[in-house]
């Protein structure tokens, strides 16, 4: 796989493609147990075996993993064993079959299930505190820096990203008839070569290879003009949370271990990623350090972290991602979509996690 072949088909997912998959997964989601698949004993016999779906393949992304592997975070809550699938993948499938406990996902993708066919899937936390998404221009060609800018221009958007652009159209008081919509694939080539003005990327991904290749690079966030939404949720079952409520804390206590360790080490983040856990992947290094410092200074930690800890969801977060989700045609409510008790249940009786950058 190259690196942008598919790079974001799992955070942006069609509408449509998301409804047939929760089609095909309805029938089986009555009857899935995740816990008693996979978590061998459940609660009463301590947490077992665990399997985590991620989202995306082996790379910085999930170093806050990598870490809680590493150093035994996850062995230390007791599981026996942790299996980090890599993806591309949104969870929902593992999820509600029973082949996966925990999954790597995102609001758009999971809201998309809840709201077209009920799935029993509740975010419990957020690895981001706000979607990476951007457009990207260079800024000797489309140097689109403010939302106005997009007016008039050639922007590449990937068919998986349709929906969601146009979303964020709509949240800025605009529409596809203000620009022109190129489709592209994920190579940002069409930006480099002037084919189009801007591009739709990632902020710790594609935006930092094209400056890494002496671009001089601007960047208009989605989450931060309109459309903003968590991604790298983490997300479960409602079988799970309310039968094995002990697994899922034991389980979100090795998550901020881990990710407190990689807030606190960037490089130590990045070389998990090429030396160890992606090495197969020829990742490089200088794309995974700067995608760790990205992430983790500008996504992973905020104001709402600081004050209540690694992973946690504000009320107002929570609903501004409802809004953002119905901008794209997704109708679910705030409870119908995250269910934080039991992280915030964790932080009551472990309070000393919230002080991550202690």
């Amino acid at each position: 796989m190259s690196r942008f072949t598919a790079r974001r088909t799992r955070v942006a997912v069609s509408i449509a493609a998301v409804a047939l998959s929760a089609l095909a997964l309805s029938a089986c989601a009555g009857s899935s147990d995740p816990a008693s698949s996979s978590s061998s004993g459940g609660d009463a016999a301590g947490p077992g075996d665990i399997t985590v779906q991620l989202s995306w393949i082996k790379n910085e992304e999930f170093c806050g993993e990598f870490f809680a592997d590493s150093k035994g975070y996850y062995t230390d809550a007791g599981f026996s064993s942790v299996e980090l699938v890599p993806g591309p993948s949104t969870g929902a499938s593992e999820l509600i079959s029973g082949t996966a406990d925990f999954a790597m996902s995102d609001a758009v993708s999971t809201g998309s299930v809840v709201a077209s066919e009920g799935a029993p899937l509740k975010i419990i936390g957020t690895t981001y505190q706000k979607n990476p998404f951007t457009v990207l221009s260079l800024k000797d060609g489309g140097n689109i820096a403010t939302v106005a800018d997009l007016k008039g221009k050639r922007i590449g958007v990937q068919d998986s990203n349709t929906a969601l652009f146009n979303a964020f159209l709509a949240a800025n008081g605009m529409s596809a008839s203000d620009l022109t919509i190129v489709p592209v694939q994920y190579d940002p080539a069409p930006l480099i070569n002037g084919e189009v003005d801007g591009f739709i990327a990632y902020l710790t991904n594609e935006a930092i290879i094209v400056k890494n290749e002496g671009h001089d690079t601007v960047n208009l966030p989605f989450a931060d003009n309109g459309l903003p939404f968590p991604a790298e949720t983490l997300v479960t079952t409602e079988d799970m949370i309310k039968n094995h409520p002990d697994t899922v804390k034991a389980f979100l206590k090795a998550e901020i271990q881990g990710w407190a360790d990689a807030v606190a080490d960037p490089a130590g983040c990045a070389k998990l990623a090429y030396d160890d856990y992606g090495k197969d992947l020829n990742l490089d290094p200088k794309n995974s350090e700067a995608g760790a410092v990205a992430q983790l200074s500008d996504l992973v930690v905020s104001d709402e972290t600081e004050t209540n800890g690694l992973f946690s969801i504000s009320d107002d977060l929570k609903e501004a991602t409802v809004k953002s989700l119905g901008e794209a045609g997704i109708d679910v409510t705030a409870d119908q979509l995250f269910d934080t008790s039991l992280l915030e249940e964790l932080y009551s009786e472990n309070p000393d996690l919230v002080k991550y950058a202690g």
